[in-house]
């Protein structure tokens, strides 16, 4: 079991608490992103609900069931970065294309998407009409390049590797569309309750599972739903929640769940992954996403971190590496904007908005990015720069906005009065993400909103 964990002693200790018998009911898996804490949940589920004794190289139906994710027993909730997976993975199955490893690599990536489109959850669902045709056209996608890649066909080396690259195209296509409009960051009430409905009824096979990924992104009507599944959870059902910080759940939460802490691994094992899951000896470093885990240096750069997280991004549209500039740009543009507000009331410009500007200001003009301090030709610069927020980037862009000021401040030594502004551009970025991915604004309004609010605010900071 667990043998496609690698570096990671939380999976281990699952595993040894499930062999000795005193595995619990509800369990919490929480650390960074890329840790494995998925896959590990993954895994799990297929060895609580194998014919025989769970081992790695299981033949038996729930264990082929499991492992192609296609089991009526697992039900799988909450965001993820799906396309980045699915880029990442068929970016593997093409290097390698008769590799078993690679077309089931790429395969579960896809149905983990789909996963989250089960019947179960979007029954008489309204808004499953607005990307219908995108999930049809995936699952046909899917089911015909499952026929192109079958054991047969690859065991006579006679792949077509045109048509299953121009299919692996649509795949894509069709997940970045899914993700973007139908993977809601806040994991709507209507799911929790009949996700709760689905958990009492009788399984399939030996157990059941319910995994709900970054589960601390949920309103709370929806914690108090789920609070009522932890008190009293059915006995054929296995819960497991995963978050990267265990304060995001509620204690009372908490207090119900078992925790296992997954730990960041180190930049060799990051490397390990790569190279045996998604079989890449070449592949050029990226910088983690997030200068709260040195994605960005001191210099405000992207640094060669060469973590799983920045490698899977790398794949997307829009690259943390094209976007970081970008949002440095936002910053410095922001933060001159607001400055001339000072200057017109004579009065002194707060050392925070020199901070930024001095910070961000060398970034975006090593991408040739122009000095601009009006909303509509910030905006227009950021939009053309980012191809309009290539279906997922909007959330990464937002992201490094806050890191980027988190860092420039932080690194000043700035206390009370920077951790006002962080607070600030945080609270701001949070609700611009919600009004993109929650209430499906348009990107252009929400980042011009933005702008506007973000001034006002720095200039009354004074």
């Amino acid at each position: 079991m667990f043998e496609n964990i690698i570096a990671q002693s939380a999976a281990v200790q699952v595993g040894a608490d499930l062999k000795a018998g005193r595995l619990a009911p509800s369990m919490l898996f929480y650390g960074p992103f890329a840790s494995g804490k998925g896959s590990t949940a993954l895994e799990l589920a297929r060895a609580l609900s194998c014919e025989k004794n769970a081992a790695w190289n299981c033949g038996c139906p729930s264990c082929q069931r499991h492992r192609n994710l296609v089991h009526s027993d697992i039900l799988c909730m909450g965001k993820r970065p799906f396309s980045a997976e699915i880029a990442a993975s068929r970016a593997a199955f093409l290097r390698e294309p008769l590799v078993p490893s690679t077309t089931m690599l790429f395969i579960r990536s896809v149905r983990r998407l789909m996963a989250r489109f089960s019947p179960v959850l979007w029954e008489s669902e309204p808004k499953l009409s607005q990307f219908r045709s995108a999930l049809e056209s995936l699952e046909e996608a899917l089911a015909e390049f499952e026929v192109l890649v079958s054991p047969g066909a690859a065991q006579a080396g006679s792949i077509d590797l045109s048509k299953t690259g121009k299919i692996g195209d649509s795949i894509l296509k069709n997940a970045l569309i899914l993700e973007a409009d139908g993977i809601s960051d806040v994991i709507p009430i209507a799911q929790i309750r009949r996700a709760s409905y689905w958990t009492r009824l009788a399984p399939s096979g030996k157990r059941k599972m319910l995994l709900i990924e970054n589960a601390g992104q949920m309103r709370d009507e929806a914690k108090n739903s789920l609070l009522k599944l932890l008190e009293e959870p059915p006995e054929t059902v296995t819960i497991v929640l995963t978050s990267e910080q265990r304060q995001s759940i509620l204690p009372t939460l908490l207090s119900r769940l078992r925790p296992y802490r997954f730990l960041k691994r180190d930049r060799e094992k990051e490397a390990e992954v790569i190279r045996r899951v998604f079989r890449d000896t070449a592949h050029h470093e990226v910088a983690e996403p997030g200068a709260a885990e040195s994605g960005v240096s001191e210099s405000g750069a992207a640094e060669s971190s060469g973590g799983l997280g920045a490698y899977l991004e790398s794949f997307l549209p829009a690259s943390n590496e094209s976007l970081l500039p970008i949002a440095a740009f936002f910053i410095a543009s922001i933060s001159r904007s607001a400055a001339v507000v000072f200057r017109k009331r004579s009065l002194e410009i707060p050392d925070e908005l020199n901070i930024l500007g001095m910070y961000c200001t060398p970034i975006a003009e090593a991408a040739s990015l122009p000095k601009a301090a009006k909303a509509e030709e910030v905006c227009s610069v950021i939009l053309e720069k980012s191809s309009g927020f290539e279906m997922v980037s909007f959330s990464r862009f937002l992201k490094y906005t806050v890191d980027l000021v988190s860092r420039a401040l932080r690194n000043a030594g700035l206390q009370s009065s920077g951790i006002f502004f962080i607070d600030t551009w945080r609270k701001a970025a949070a609700e611009s993400e919600s009004a993109f991915s929650v209430y499906n604004q348009n990107p252009v309004l929400v980042l011009e909103s933005l702008f506007y609010h973000l001034k006002t605010a720095l200039s009354e900071s004074g």
